[in-house]
């Protein structure tokens, strides 16, 4: 099995705070996994371990074998769209592609692949300023895939979606696992997930469940929201 990214014992300490705990496990090749938890329950911080943005306290958090810092051109390997990257509201969309086609080091013609990827390419011109927060979160995603990486980590992708840009994104996410991609999805969704992970974490400081979808439903009866509120009174 191949594998694109690891948590092998993640632990993360802000201060004497503990936020995760012993984090561990896999985002193999052709998958997306579902990353949940309450608030403050460290999914960002892990996504952030994985991308390079923290470092870890101790273990590891790895992408093709190697930490993010060790990847040369990254964004041709990992796309990354974390709630805490900002746009430059005077750009437009265009133009905020640009600047990340440039930063991945690839050719022009992936900004109007990705506009017209993401459904974007009748708005392209406009500023971001006006776009609506489901454009933002377009926009987001086709930043994360201008370099056409094999794996994607997405903190609450679904955010500010309308009905037709939900189903945009389930087709997105499956075809991109199809096509052999992985996603790493952090996300609040749950209903959402049903229909996009292969597998489920959950974590709330430290794992309290991993495994399929289908082994997360069976949990709750056939229900992943149902699952998530059981297996986390269980952790009490």
């Amino acid at each position: 099995m191949t594998v694109y990214a690891k948590f092998a014992h993640f632990s993360k300490k802000r201060g004497d705070q503990l936020v995760v705990d012993d984090l561990s496990f896999e985002v193999p090749a052709g998958s997306v996994v579902g990353l949940i938890g309450p608030n403050g329950a460290g999914k960002s911080t892990a996504l952030a371990g994985l991308t390079g943005l923290v470092p870890a306290t101790s273990g590891s958090a790895t992408v093709f074998g190697t930490a993010y810092r060790g990847l040369r051109r990254p964004a041709t390997k990992v796309g990354v769209n974390l709630d805490c990257m900002d746009m430059e509201p005077g750009l437009s969309g265009r133009r905020h592609l640009q600047i990340c086609q440039v930063a991945a080091g690839v050719g022009r013609d992936n900004v109007e692949r990705v506009l017209e990827q993401v459904g974007l390419a009748e708005h392209a011109d406009r500023k971001v300023k006006d776009y609506s927060l489901g454009m933002r979160q377009r926009l987001g995603i086709g930043s994360a895939i201008i370099g056409d990486p094999k794996l994607l980590v997405l903190d609450e992708p679904a955010n500010g979606l309308d009905p037709e840009g939900i189903q945009w994104l389930r087709q997105f996410l499956r075809g991109f696992a199809a096509a052999g991609g992985s996603a790493l999805v952090s996300s609040h969704q749950l209903l959402e997930l049903e229909h996009v992970a292969d597998s489920v974490v959950v974590l709330k400081r430290r794992t309290m469940f991993q495994g399929s979808l289908a082994q997360a439903k069976a949990i709750g009866g056939g229900s992943l929201e149902t699952a998530y509120f059981r297996i986390l009174e269980d952790s009490w």
